[in-house]
């Protein structure tokens, strides 16, 4: 049987299920990565799950969104995480160190290895060829603690790549090109596997900007092929013992192949306010910019700062733009100063801010009051940049650099500068990770706003929900449960978030969710988009949601919707949505035997009307819901093991 990569490095690593799209399957992962705004309650589950060092042969626990520090609760969840990794055998990533997953692509990738993070961005190190999957925290936390990762086995698109880029485009154009085919729902339940003579072309770097952004189509995961490109970058980072090719068998089978010609691309831009908003930067060419943001995970490689400076070498930003570049890593950076990028940079009016997250996450430099800002990062939903009118466009780094300069949307110039060759060698310096000396007797550290995160019960055999809100489609993680400066600070405090729960689509839910002593979500398709933040789950957990009814679920979210307990039933048509109002009272008979089944029959007492909504989950995943929630399940099948 002739394999795709994905199937290959699922079949080395698979230990329940079969490689058939659609079933449940469950494999050993080898790394794990967690972020801080995630890292904190992953690290409390991993505390009530084990007390153990970790089990994977490598996991890492990075600081790098949560860095604007104008109180204590930032700094005192980066020591609590510090001396959990310390006591677990994590290594941890300091503060300013860079991007989780820059860095994680520079010093710990390697092809044919798996990877989960608390992170939906976790694909970017697909770049080389490995399986990298994004996940809820809990997810995250087990899998430290040497459970199996249950997944549905994913379909496998492929995308074949011809030509190479000119034009002016860039990697960022071809993802964008790919959202604007399949959409932000067009990935769920698939892998995106890129093969063909095309992917010769591109660096890694330029490949982990397409990786990336995979997690905006809502795939799994994307993949490419370690090959002679991916030799060169690790041989540059000094770590070709972590090498090996890999490729998909040829004249394997997609569920689904794409074509993309790179000579044919042209430069992109997603628009307000959705990635696959996408069109060509030439149609919106002249609109006035307040703000260019250079930098984020998707874009922050020194191949992709180093044309920015070639770009704007000589020249000046314009006296209406304010322009910003974040760096993906120290090692980025200090070659942005070996070479002489980040004097030019400067010498243009930029504004240098720390290697991290930054912007992209809300956390500062926020755009002025109905401002448009032109950004490299990977999302564009309203209100993510902290300021709920203005425009945010995606593009590449070299359409924001001609921007910048112009002052308004300008089109990317093929020929002005030299093509950034990819580095041969990187300076190689890791003193900002901090090896750990595991000890169970240690104790975490914990300031005074690190709180217990809510655990369900199990369900009892009836349960009557009021429908606190009724939502339409594409609803985000970040309208769940917003994420910005304000907020982030209290990632570990779920009783203080859950306040803002709901509030940039509906600001009174959580005055009405906490006036029932349960209540019911209802949605539109896809919801639960973007971000893997569990607290979309958590924070509506502790108001007392129980059920969340939608046309579809993002995967990552539905994922976390179980693992907490809550109920995602589907709403198999149109008819069923409507017949649900915001307030009604909606009650499920014999809720644990239905449980059991692919239907679950509602009944809207408000109206007398029966809804026939679907389950669809796995033996495993019912069985989770039947304990109340996935820490519950493994306490109460704590034999199981990431080699049985």
């Amino acid at each position: 049987m002739k394999l795709t990569l994905t199937e290959k490095i699922i079949q080395s690593h698979i230990v329940e299920g079969e490689l058939k799209a659609g079933q449940s399957i469950s494999i050993r992962i080898d790394r794990t990565l967690t972020q801080d705004s995630t890292g904190t309650m992953a690290y409390l589950q991993y505390e009530a799950i084990s007390g153990e060092p970790v089990k994977t042969e490598l996991s890492v626990a990075y600081i790098d969104h949560n860095m604007i520090q104008d109180g204590p609760e930032n700094m005192d969840d980066h020591i609590y995480i510090q001396s959990i990794a310390d006591k677990a055998g994590v290594i941890f990533s300091r503060p300013g160190n860079g991007i989780c997953h820059r860095l994680n692509l520079e010093r710990f990738s390697a092809p044919g290895k798996t990877l989960l993070g608390s992170d939906s961005h976790t694909p970017t190190c697909g770049a080389v060829g490995m399986l990298a999957i994004g996940a809820g925290g809990l997810d995250v936390a087990a899998a430290m603690a040497g459970f199996p990762y249950s997944i549905t086995m994913p379909e496998v698109i492929g995308v074949r790549l011809t030509g190479k880029l000119e034009n002016g485009a860039s990697a960022k154009d071809v993802i964008l090109k790919l959202l604007s085919i399949l959409t932000v729902k067009g990935g769920v339940g698939k892998v995106v596997e890129y093969f063909g003579e095309g992917v010769k072309a591109l660096s890694v770097s330029q490949r982990a900007t397409i990786a990336n952004m995979g997690a905006e189509l809502g795939a799994t995961a994307s993949i490419f092929p370690a090959d002679s490109r991916t030799q060169i970058f690790f041989a540059a980072q000094d770590r070709l013992g972590d090498f090996a090719m890999m490729a998909a068998d040829e004249g394997c089978e997609y569920s689904q192949v794409v074509d993309i010609c790179l000579s044919e691309l042209k430069p992109l831009a997603a628009c307000p306010h959705m990635p696959d908003v996408v069109v060509e930067v030439e149609s919106i060419a002249g609109t006035k910019i307040d703000q260019v943001c250079v930098g984020s995970c998707t874009n922050s490689s020194f191949e992709d700062l180093s044309a920015v400076a070639a770009i704007l070498k000589g020249k000046k930003i314009a006296d209406s733009v304010s322009f910003t570049v974040s760096p993906g890593s120290r090692q980025v950076l200090e070659m942005l100063i070996q070479s002489g990028a980040l004097s030019d940079l400067l010498a243009a009016g930029a504004r240098l801010l720390e290697c991290s997250c930054g912007p992209c996450i809300g956390m500062g430099q926020s755009p002025n009051s109905n401002g448009a800002s032109l950004r490299t990062f990977n999302r564009n939903f309203k209100g993510r940049s902290g300021t709920a009118d203005a425009d945010v466009y995606l593009v590449s780094p070299e359409t924001a650099a001609y921007s910048a300069i112009a002052g308004h949307i300008a089109l990317a110039q093929e020929g002005i500068i030299d093509e950034i060759p990819e580095p041969t060698a990187y300076p190689i310096n890791d003193n900002m990770f901090v090896k750990p000396a595991p000890s169970i007797s240690k104790q975490p550290i914990k300031g005074p706003n690190i709180k217990p995160f809510p655990v369900a019960e199990p369900p009892g055999e009836s349960l009557v929900a009021i429908a606190a809100t009724k939502l339409g489609d594409n609803i985000t993680t970040d309208d769940i449960m917003p994420s910005n400066a304000k907020l982030l600070p209290y990632r570990s405090n779920i009783e203080y978030l859950s306040d803002y729960c709901m509030q940039p689509v509906d600001p009174h839910f959580a005055q009405k969710a906490k006036q029932n002593p349960a209540s019911a979500i209802i949605a539109g398709a896809n919801y639960g988009q973007g971000s893997s933040r569990e607290h979309a789950a958590l924070a509506p957990l502790f108001l007392g949601v129980r059920i969340v009814a939608a046309k579809s679920f993002a995967r990552i979210h539905k994922a976390n919707l179980i693992n907490n307990g809550i109920l995602p039933l589907v709403l198999p048509d149109e008819g069923a949505y409507d017949s649900i109002s915001d307030g009604d009272e909606l009650e499920i008979h014999d809720i644990r035997k239905q449980i059991a089944n692919e239907q679950v029959i509602v009944t809207n007492r408000t109206n007398g009307k029966k809804i026939t909504a679907l389950l669809e989950a796995s033996d495993k995943e019912r069985d989770i819901l039947l304990a109340g929630g996935f820490i519950n399940y493994i306490k109460a099948n704590s034999q199981i093991s990431q080699g049985s």
